[in-house]
C-alpha cells in the first residue's frame, strides 16, 4: 500500500453554528399557539391536491419520521393531526441575519452555508479568548436570550469535524472533538454519518465491507479513489481527520440553480419534461433551504452537437414551489424543436431574489 502524508492540521479553531429547526422554531416563537405541536413548514397537501414537499419540521414532528424533503402528502399520512405553516421566507431571511450580526461580535471570519447554519473561525476572536468552547456557548446564549431561538454548537479543528460534533447532541447541545480524540471517534463513526455520503453511496460501501470510519481507515486510498474517483480519496482523508479548514468569507448571492449532464442523451420532449421536473424539485428545495424567493426562471438545453438553448422567464410574483418553476420551464421550452442528436444537459437556474432577501452564502 502507498503512504500519504495524514497529517491534519489542528491549529485552527473552528465552531459549526445549527439553528434548531429554524423555519419551525421562529414560527413557534412567534405563534404561542404552536408550541408543543407537530409544526411542518410546506403546503397543506389537502389544500395543494397533494403537491409539495416538507422544507423542515418542529422537534414534534420528527418523532413521527417527518423529515426536509419528504412530500408533504406522506408527511400528513404519518401525522395527521400536524399543523402545516406555508413558511414566511423573508421573515425567516431576516431572522438569519440577525443571527449573523450576533456571530460578528465574536468573529470576522463567518462562512454561512446556509441560513441557517455557519461556520466560525475563531482562533484570533474579537474576544481575544482561548477557548472555542466558551465563545460557542455565548453564541449559544446571545442567540436564546435575544431571539428566543436555541442553535446546536460543534467546535474542532476542522470544518468537518465541526459540522458532525453540531449534529450530535441535538437540540440545543455543544459537542467539542479534540484533535487527539479525532481518529477513535472517527473510528466508531458508522459512514452513514460521513457528512457529504449519501443513500446511494452507502451500499456500495457496505458492499466491500466498509461501515464504519475504521473500516475507511484500513482501505488502501488508491483503490478507494479508483472506486469513487476524488471521493473516495476525500472519504480516506476525513476518516484520517483531514479536512478543510479554510472559512470563506460570505458574499451574496445572486443566482441559484443545478444542471445536469446525461451520459444517454434524452431523446424524447418527454423525457426532457421529466428531467426538467426532477431539476426543479431539487432547486425548489435549495430555494426553500436558503429562504430565497425569485422571479426570473433560466432554463439551459444543449443538444448532442454542444449547441446551446437558453431562454428566460419573469414571472410577476416571487416563488419558491417546484410546481411554479415546473410550470415556467415547460412554458419556455413550448416551442421547441426535440434535435435528431438528443439533448445532453438540462439546467434550471432562479435569480431576481431583490436586495430584501438576498441571502449571505
Amino acid at each position: 500500500m502507498l503512504h500519504f502524508d495524514l497529517n491534519p492540521n489542528t491549529s485552527q479553531k473552528l465552531i459549526h453554528i445549527d439553528m434548531d429547526a429554524f423555519f419551525a422554531s421562529v414560527e413557534q416563537r412567534d405563534n404561542p399557539e404552536l408550541r408543543g405541536k407537530p409544526v411542518v413548514i410546506g403546503r397543506n397537501p389537502v389544500q395543494s391536491g397533494g403537491r409539495g414537499v416538507v422544507s423542515t419540521c418542529s422537534y414534534e414532528a420528527r418523532k413521527f419520521g417527518i423529515h426536509s424533503a419528504m412530500s408533504a402528502k406522506e408527511a400528513y399520512e404519518r401525522c395527521p393531526q400536524a399543523v402545516f405553516v406555508s413558511g414566511h421566507y423573508q421573515k425567516y431571511s431576516e431572522v438569519s441575519h440577525q443571527v449573523r450580526k450576533i456571530f460578528a461580535r465574536y468573529t470576522d471570519k463567518i462562512q454561512m452555508a446556509s441560513i441557517d447554519e455557519a461556520y466560525l473561525e475563531v482562533t484570533e476572536n474579537k474576544l481575544g479568548a482561548k477557548s472555542a468552547v466558551k465563545i460557542a456557548k455565548l453564541i449559544q446564549y446571545d442567540i436564546y436570550h435575544e431571539l428566543g431561538l436555541t442553535c446546536s454548537a460543534g467546535v474542532s479543528y476542522n470544518k468537518f469535524l465541526a459540522k458532525i460534533a453540531s449534529d450530535w447532541e441535538k437540540p440545543h447541545g455543544l459537542m467539542v472533538i479534540k484533535p487527539e480524540e479525532a481518529l477513535e471517534f472517527l473510528a466508531q463513526l458508522p459512514v452513514e454519518k460521513f457528512h457529504g455520503v449519501g443513500k446511494a453511496t452507502v451500499p456500495k460501501l457496505h458492499a466491500l465491507g466498509i461501515f464504519t470510519g475504521g473500516d475507511l481507515q484500513k482501505q488502501d486510498p488508491v483503490q478507494l479513489a479508483q472506486r469513487f474517483g476524488t471521493y473516495g480519496w476525500s472519504l480516506y482523508q476525513k476518516s484520517h481527520g483531514v479536512a478543510s479548514t479554510h472559512v470563506s468569507v460570505s458574499r451574496n448571492r445572486k443566482s441559484l440553480g443545478k444542471e445536469r449532464t446525461y451520459g444517454d442523451f434524452l431523446m424524447t420532449e418527454e423525457a426532457v419534461k421529466k428531467a426538467l421536473e426532477k431539476i426543479a424539485r431539487r432547486v425548489s428545495e435549495l430555494l426553500q433551504k436558503y429562504a430565497l424567493k425569485g422571479n426570473v426562471v433560466v432554463v439551459k438545453l444543449r443538444d448532442g452537437e454542444f449547441q446551446t438553448l437558453t431562454k428566460r422567464k419573469t414571472i410577476p410574483t416571487m416563488f419558491n414551489d417546484a410546481g411554479t418553476l415546473t410550470e415556467s420551464a415547460f412554458e419556455l421550452i413550448e416551442n421547441y424543436k426535440m434535435p435528431q442528436t438528443g439533448i445532453r444537459l438540462v439546467g434550471i437556474t432562479v435569480s431576481g431574489f431583490g436586495e430584501e432577501i438576498s441571502l449571505l452564502e
